[in-house]
């Protein structure tokens, strides 16, 4: 199990980014929440193995077809044992 802390940058609130995110997650099994900032970035915390983090971090930098994600920032971080992907 692995942990990454991402900050999403661009266009990704109003549009549908976390929602798109949580469904995502679920498909590939990933674990832990998605949060909009007051900077109108995002913070995805998410874990599961590294080949699903690593397809998972993918998607999350290109996003939904309603989102313009213009930087993804990633940084690994101790694992929290999240239950689920939730939308905080």
């Amino acid at each position: 199990m692995n942990h990454l802390s991402m900050r999403v940058e661009g266009i990704v609130q109003g549009v549908g980014f976390r929602w798109a995110v949580r469904a995502k997650a679920n498909q590939l099994g990933v674990c832990g929440f998605a949060r909009n900032e007051e900077d109108d970035s995002v913070t995805i915390e998410a874990e599961a193995d590294e080949a699903t983090l690593d397809c998972f971090k993918a998607w999350c930098e290109q996003g939904p077809v309603t989102a313009r994600v213009d930087r993804l920032t990633a940084v690994p971080g101790k694992v929290r044992g999240y239950a689920g992907f939730e939308i905080r």
